[in-house]
């Protein structure tokens, strides 16, 4: 009879603790901290083959016949041909000189594979063009330009072709559109020297007519789409990494990125020495995708733009010497690229640099407020390079507000060094890279609650949940990013940025994960972390509301919280009240929610919830499957003073209320 009663005890008491309702209460009536229109935002850096074989709509690799290694890196030859060196753009002087192969049966042809194949799709359009002469002036040359599957096994590989009379001896621009016969992701395109004339051709192009808002040096349509779609309020540009360079020769310059694209210099991609275990040797930047093209995306998805610019150190992961440095008595040039580019975004067209956006297709400014100087850099050779930067910004232009860095790391030696030295140098934000595992986001729902309200904002610039042996995408590392992003909305009144990184990754050419946005050269998906980062900006809001436990408490997974996070905001706009509650845990959590601060007979009514779920946490969204896992919309039946709900294990839940 004892045990019989001990085992009903201890059953009870498991169900009671089961069923225990975590209570919490959420003040509807003083809205709090204004949000910032730039809290969630996106940061492009150009790895994974995010620029060019993705986001950039170009499908040629090593169109100008710069690459260093070998100059027809990308291209297969054949026939007689020769690559030469006075060619009529001075920073891309390389071009090729296809000449008669000698016999009516031999044929000169160039062929290039793009970037893991050229992407075409049926009935669609392509615009080929290429800069080109005929250098002996003895009459028109002609070239055909062939789309083709090597794979066909129709008669013919090609499926597409047209052919140009090039009719000139100066140098001259031809072009000509061409439809695709077939589906084909791995497509090739072919170049015959079609006459006996000889033919010089410089920047070989294809892309295709339908890009991104109809621009000729344009942007992929659908990973465009996706960006747009996020609804961002920031756009973080060119990289982080990539600014800094493996040296300084090899550092983004935004001054390259400018002016006609044809006589746009390559760079090196300093990802291309990174990681030997997912090398990839041809790596470069056209640059084709600058400056120019980035302050356009953001205006036209709507998002403030976020340059970073190079502050003379160069990459200090490989680089242990201070020899690799920019002194900083030789600092000029830098700052004054700084300068320079705050002109470009925003001076009248009567200034050298604004005169050069007017002259590219943008005479009105862009409307830069923020610059970054310097990506995650450390140690004192950093501030002691960003202040002559921040004086410089400050007499010219006292405007922009300044972004610093706290380095590589979200806590520790360096991050406890910088934060006061940005204080001291007067950045206006200070941004903080975290890559973590999932203890660390379970154990940072309370982050920003106690961070210091005197010193600068923080701007939350790079963060992923990589995953403790499982470091790809996956529904449950986008649960615990939004967990974490609890205290991002809480804590508006000094967050006033956030950016998930990296952006982009081609299936076939990734380096890093997990990574927001995937893609092969005519699909894409969403990941889960999409997702997550859609839902906070559509349930945005205008002013965050306190929510707590009971006992006053911030919901931040702490002890005794039983796995859950929560926060709450309010939207002036429609007058709507969006709360947000993730139960991390294994089973499900009641929830009773009171609504302090209605008036006598006030209450609130239910407008609509939003779940996020996979029974699978290690599930995600593929190319075959993109929308294996999305959120799911509901009616939400609810009148009164409070809330009761369920949220289910392993969920993230919105809910839409209406006074």
């Amino acid at each position: 009879m004892k045990r019989f009663l001990l085992t009903l005890f201890v059953l009870t008491a498991a169900f009671c603790a089961a069923a225990q309702v975590n209570e919490m209460k959420l003040d509807v009536r003083r809205p709090g901290a204004e949000i910032a229109s730039t809290m969630y935002g996106i940061f492009i850096e150009d790895i994974n083959f995010a620029a060019d074989g993705g986001l950039y709509a170009e499908l040629i690799k090593n169109r100008s016949f710069e690459f260093p290694n070998n100059r027809l890196q990308g291209w297969s030859v054949s026939g007689r041909l020769e690559v030469r060196e006075d060619g009529p753009f001075g920073r891309n002087p390389h071009y090729v000189r296809l000449c008669w192969p000698g016999h009516d049966q031999k044929h000169t042809v160039m062929e290039n594979d793009g970037y893991f194949g050229i992407g075409l799709k049926k009935g669609e359009q392509y615009r080929f063009s290429v800069w080109a002469r005929v250098p002996e002036n003895i009459g028109a040359g002609k070239l055909r330009v062939e789309l083709i599957d090597r794979d066909s096994m129709s008669e013919v590989q090609a499926h597409a072709s047209a052919e140009i009379l090039v009719d000139s001896p100066e140098w001259k621009k031809y072009e000509v559109v061409l439809t695709s016969g077939l589906t084909d992701p791995e497509a090739t395109l072919r170049l015959f020297l079609a006459s006996p004339v000889t033919v010089d051709v410089e920047h070989v192009s294809l892309f295709p007519v339908d890009t991104w808002m109809g621009h000729e040096n344009g942007l992929r349509k659908d990973l465009a789409q996706a960006l747009y779609d996020l609804d961002p309020g920031l756009f973080r540009f060119p990289g982080g990494c990539i600014v800094e360079g493996t040296d300084l020769d090899t550092r983004y310059n935004w001054k390259n990125s400018v002016g006609p694209v044809e006589n746009r210099p390559l760079n090196e991609n300093r990802w291309q020495h990174t990681f030997t275990h997912r090398f990839f040797p041809d790596y470069f930047q056209s640059y084709g995708l600058g400056f120019y093209e980035y302050f356009l995306l953001a205006e036209e998805i709507g998002a403030e733009p976020l340059p970073v610019v190079s502050c003379g150190l160069a990459c200090q992961f490989q680089n242990n010497t201070m020899d690799a440095h920019q002194p900083v008595d030789e600092l000029d040039c830098y700052i004054q690229d700084a300068l320079d580019l705050i002109d470009f975004a925003n001076g009248g067209t009567e200034t050298e640099w604004g005169r050069l956006r007017a002259e590219m297709g943008h005479p009105e400014p862009f409307g830069l407020k923020y610059i970054a100087i310097g990506n995650e850099q450390w140690g004192p050779e950093y501030p002691e390079r960003l202040e002559p930067f921040v004086k410089a910004v400050r007499k010219a232009y006292p405007e922009i507000l300044i972004v610093g860095s706290s380095g590589p790391n979200s806590e520790g030696e360096q991050f406890d060094y910088l934060w006061p030295e940005m204080k001291r140098l007067g950045a206006d934000l200070v941004d903080e890279h975290f890559y973590r595992p999932e203890k660390w986001f379970l154990s940072q729902g309370a982050r920003y609650d106690s961070y210091d309200r005197k010193g600068p904002a923080v701007f939350a610039g790079e963060y992923a949940c990589h995953g403790e042996g499982r470091k790809w995408n996956h529904f449950g590392a986008s649960l615990l990013e939004a967990a974490f992003m609890t205290t991002i909305e809480r804590n508006a009144d000094i967050v006033r940025m956030a950016t998930y990184a990296p952006l982009f990754a081609h299936v076939e050419g990734w380096q890093w994960r997990p990574d927001q946005i995937w893609f092969d050269n005519l699909r894409s998906f969403r990941s889960c972390s999409w997702h997550v980062q859609r839902l906070y900006t559509r349930y945005k809001g205008t002013h965050t509301l306190k929510l707590t436990d009971m006992e006053g408490v911030n919901v931040t997974g702490a002890e005794g919280q039983n796995g859950l996070f929560a926060s709450s905001v309010y939207d002036a706009a429609n007058g709507r009240i969006y709360v947000k509650i993730i139960n991390v845990s294994d089973d499900a959590q009641p929830v009773s929610l009171t609504f302090d601060g209605l008036k006598k007979k006030e209450t609130l009514k239910g407008v609509e919830t939003v779940s996020y779920h996979s029974d699978d946490i290690y599930a995600e969204n593929t190319l075959d499957e993109p929308e294996r896992i999305v959120p799911v919309t509901s009616s939400f039946d609810f009148e009164g003073r409070v809330m009761d709900v369920t949220v289910s294990p392993k969920t993230f839940m919105v809910y839409v209320l209406q006074k």
